[in-house]
């Protein structure tokens, strides 16, 4: 895919041939891509000949040897059948193009080496696959901490008494709402007219 096909000098001089625009001639070739397509212009004829000319039909041909399947028509190529472009690509140009994207292949790469390089959150310990959890102090060795994780603090001796006396517990178990449940749709039959 990288280098075109090599032509032999008859299959060349038939290429040069097919592309003159000779009045008589139905059918141009317009270009090759590297994949061995041939790209074609053609006049569709109609039946009064007094009718403005219409825009040449552009269509591409594949080698007999290649299955649909794996018919790859390049981005450049695409323009040109759909008019996006007026002339078509060069085989210099199609060179410059799979040259620059086997570049961004090669660049894309090194961006991941570089990135995979680098430490990751994963890595933290206490994960599965990261390193071993350091060991932890435990009240043995440090009694202070111990005696103060023991102890309640101020705020879950607030938070206790706050919890027995709790106003609001008693309203919101009183509400009409507060034991209502939702049942089933029952409806009743339709009066007869």
């Amino acid at each position: 895919m990288s280098t075109m096909k090599q032509i032999g000098p008859i299959r060349k001089a038939w290429y040069q041939w097919k592309a003159l625009r000779l009045p008589w001639r139905k059918r141009f070739l317009v270009g090759l891509d590297l994949q061995g397509n041939t790209y074609w212009e053609f006049r569709l004829v109609r039946g009064d000949p007094s009718a403005p000319e219409s825009r040449l039909r552009r269509i591409v041909q594949y080698p007999r040897s290649t299955h649909y399947s794996e018919v790859k028509v390049p981005p450049s190529w695409h323009q040109w059948l759909r008019y996006m472009r007026d002339r078509p690509p060069t085989l210099d140009e199609q060179v410059e193009d799979v040259a620059r994207q086997e570049r961004t292949k090669l660049l894309a790469a090194e961006a991941d080496a570089r990135w995979e390089a680098k430490p990751s959150l994963i890595d933290v310990p206490g994960r599965e696959r990261g390193q071993p959890v350091p060991p932890l102090n435990t009240g043995r060795t440090q009694p202070q901490e111990r005696a103060a994780r023991e102890s309640p603090t101020r705020n879950e001796r607030e938070e206790m008494t706050q919890q027995k006396d709790d106003p609001w517990k008693r309203a919101r178990s009183s509400g009409p709402s507060e034991t209502w449940q939702p049942e089933a749709w029952n409806p009743t039959p339709a009066k007869k007219r």
